[in-house]
């Protein structure tokens, strides 16, 4: 949300000698960005003597603000173009990220292992040289389906093997219900990432399952112990290859939020992905006992971030996956590769979802529009024509931050995106209107949250932040900041 209506000491902006950047509220204090990344925070009357020109050579932060493009008097253009190349690098990568949906409304549809085939030849004709391949079901179970995703990942591999040679990474999104030791081994030899969701402790995360469908706290917690075991029995490195987990926020959670954490930390879990649940998911009796406001979520995770990094401070090695993406694009000259947190959104061009019947969709949430947004079927359409698509030029014009009201004078533009399908699916409109947008009070409430903790200059905060943005692979942050309850 745009917020360039500060109150500044000065009669005049210096445009001549200033380069573009963008500014806002900070607490007492104040932000600048550009689109190369950079920031600076900046006291009232530090930010009053840049945009009047007071900035020169004799001040304390001259060659800080003239480093990062705010000045335009040594602006080293070459530099900055790469780092704007470097940031929106995956306009250009291909679909990398491919969702595939093995069963669908409890198994009343799965998919064969003739479509599976199907996909794996149309995803391994893309361009990427590295592509990430997430099992999960829609209203189902992707293991209840298990034969097709053995024979999806056996396939890939094999083809990869003898012919494109790319980096493939597969995980499975399972409520762990049809979970079998068996299943479980094959899982692990064959290298399939598995990522379930752990609401909190059993209170918590079994009241909720009760709208979610997933298995029983104690289920959950029993096979999360035995592949974080079988890992160090197989002598794999734990940072590495560890279950990871989700959270699905309701109010239950809000009403508990230490102690979701705090069963994170008893698990030995790596990472908590706290993710918002969405109203259009639910009927109105339904949202009224489980749901919440953008401001209340926003609050929630102020806390709930101050209380683990406080953990991190003394010693937990916790990191909370939203603000690890942002962090990334903070603190780095890359982008994560967050499909939904990238402009323009990353629908077709950098994530395909697949139907159980091989039907295409343009991204992972663009199936609950079932026929508005399918862009064609594997085996009737290239993958080299997915960026040709209506569709797909559609969601990519709509998601641009610097064709948006609001958003193109936002101080957060650089780090933020946002969906243009879950803004039809919500509000009937690609382009949505940003003040009615929770993503949009979610991703500034997270911001502010990282800014003023950066903002602090405390050694031990910072190095905290900083180890979060460490990948370890085979784990990659997932290419979905929200994903379906499974």
């Amino acid at each position: 949300m745009a917020e360039q209506s500060v109150e500044i000491q000065t009669t005049a902006l210096d445009t001549d000698n200033l380069g573009f950047f963008r500014w806002g509220k900070l607490g007492d204090r104040h932000i600048v960005t550009n689109d190369a990344g950079d920031w600076a925070i900046l006291s009232a009357d530090e930010l009053s003597q840049l945009l009047s020109g007071e900035v020169g050579t004799g001040h304390p932060r001259f060659e800080e603000f003239q480093g990062k493009g705010f000045l335009r008097d040594g602006l080293d253009l070459d530099a900055f173009a790469t780092k704007m190349a470097q940031r929106n690098r995956h306009v250009r990568r291909g679909p990398h990220v491919h969702v595939v949906t093995l069963s669908q409304n409890d198994g009343a549809a799965n998919m064969s292992t003739e479509t599976a085939e199907q996909i794996v030849d149309f995803a391994l004709a893309g361009m990427s040289p590295a592509m990430s391949f997430e099992f999960q079901g829609a209203g189902g179970e992707p293991l209840e389906n298990f034969a097709t995703l053995q024979r999806f990942v056996e396939a890939a591999q094999t083809q990869n093997k003898q012919t494109t040679g790319k980096k493939l990474v597969f995980s499975v999104q399972t409520n762990l219900t049809a979970m079998t030791e068996e299943i479980a081994e094959w899982l692990i030899a064959n290298e399939v990432l598995v990522c379930t969701r752990l609401d909190g402790p059993a209170a918590v995360h079994d009241a909720n399952q009760k709208h979610f469908g997933g298995s029983t706290h104690a289920d959950t917690v029993r096979w999360i112990e035995y592949f974080n075991r079988r890992y160090v029995e197989l002598q794999r490195d734990p940072k590495q290859w560890h279950v990871e987990g989700r959270v699905a926020v309701t109010r239950a959670t809000i009403g508990a939020a230490r102690e979701v954490v705090d069963e994170y930390v008893q698990r030995g879990m790596q990472r908590i992905h706290l993710q918002p649940i969405e109203a259009s998911d639910y009927d109105a009796e339904t949202w009224q006992s489980i749901g919440y406001t953008a401001d209340e979520y926003a609050d929630f995770y102020r806390d709930t971030l101050d209380y683990i990094v406080d953990l991190n401070r003394k010693g937990v090695d916790l990191a909370e996956g939203m603000a690890t993406i942002f962090l990334i694009k903070i603190l780095s000259e890359e982008d994560p590769g967050i499909v939904d947190i990238q402009s323009p959104y990353g629908a077709g061009t950098s994530q395909l979802a697949y139907g159980v019947d091989g039907t295409i969709f343009p991204c992972d949430e663009a199936r609950s529009g079932e026929e508005t947004f399918a862009i064609g079927r594997v085996g009737e359409i290239a993958i080299g024509a997915i960026v040709e698509q209506p569709t797909v030029r559609a969601v990519a014009a709509a998601s641009l931050l610097d064709a948006q009201p609001m958003c193109a004078d936002c101080w957060n533009k650089p780090y933020c995106g946002f969906s243009p399908i879950r803004n039809f699916i919500a509000q009937g409109d690609l382009f949505g209107q940003r003040s009615r947008c929770f993503e949009c009070k979610e991703h500034i409430a997270i911001a502010r949250s990282l800014f003023a903790m950066l903002g602090e200059n405390k050694p031990e905060t910072t190095e905290v932040l900083k180890r979060w943005t460490v990948v370890r692979p085979p784990h990659a942050i997932d290419t979905r900041a929200r994903k379906q309850a499974f």
